[in-house]
């Protein structure tokens, strides 16, 4: 499974790592939201795999994008044979011994293309894993209302670290001991935010930050969890 793919250009990477892993084909491919720093470059690797299944939100059709990047998405999905899937909540699927469980979006229009995120928890034996997409707060309340929120092991910080995202309510719940932001080196937004950091370290001091850090890989054998840092190496 693949979520998210990063910006125009950044392609060549992502490909680097999966053939380093021994992937030749993908089962399934989760664009979380229509962003381009999310899925800029998902043209490229729908190019690159045979794909089992493409999975966005549901995006209301006022606000479907017209961008460049996306159209491009578009035609290579098409050009390939496939189609796309919905996210839908309490949607289950297994990937090798792990489940994940579909957790968001809660709605079918919102204001904010971000709170479309599709939200997902994955389980491998006693490990768990939070990603979030950009969500904001109003989707974070609404996950929180579902009651599909548990204790977890790792969370992919919201939104890069931003304050519009990892509201308390929300921290408060997942309780994360180990939070991974991506965030570019010297980013002009200013991610991760104070108050982000701030909120975390009341629940951990593993608070692991891509800017700093450079690539992190976490893997799970569903006892422990191994965290290496690409600058440490």
């Amino acid at each position: 499974m693949l979520i998210d793919c990063g910006e125009i250009g950044k392609q060549d990477i992502v490909k680097s790592y999966l053939d380093k892993q021994g992937i030749t084909q993908l089962d399934y491919v989760i664009a979380t939201h229509p962003h381009s720093d999310h899925m800029g470059c998902m043209d490229k690797i729908v190019g690159y795999y045979d794909i089992g299944e493409i999975i966005l939100p549901h995006i209301d059709e006022s606000d479907m994008p017209t961008t460049k990047y996306f159209e491009r998405f578009l035609t290579a999905v098409e050009n390939k044979g496939y189609s796309i899937t919905e996210a839908e909540p309490d949607r289950t699927i297994k990937i090798g011994d792990a489940e994940c469980k579909f957790i968001a979006p809660c709605s079918d229009d919102y204001s904010n293309a971000n709170n479309y995120s599709v939200g997902i928890i994955m389980t491998n034996g006693d490990n768990s894993f939070i990603f979030t997409g950009d969500a904001e707060k109003l989707a974070e309340k609404e996950m929180i209302d579902s009651g599909r929120l548990k204790d977890i092991d790792v969370y992919k910080a919201g939104h890069h670290g931003s304050d519009t995202s990892s509201s308390e309510e929300f921290l408060e719940i997942i309780k994360p001991d180990i939070a991974v932001i991506s965030c570019g080196e010297g980013n002009s937004y200013g991610h991760p935010c104070d108050i982000t950091l701030e909120n975390l370290s009341k629940y951990t001091d593993k608070i692991y930050r891509t800017d700093l850090s450079g690539t992190i890989v976490i893997t799970s054998d569903g006892k422990e969890l191994k965290l290496t840092e690409e600058k440490s190496r």
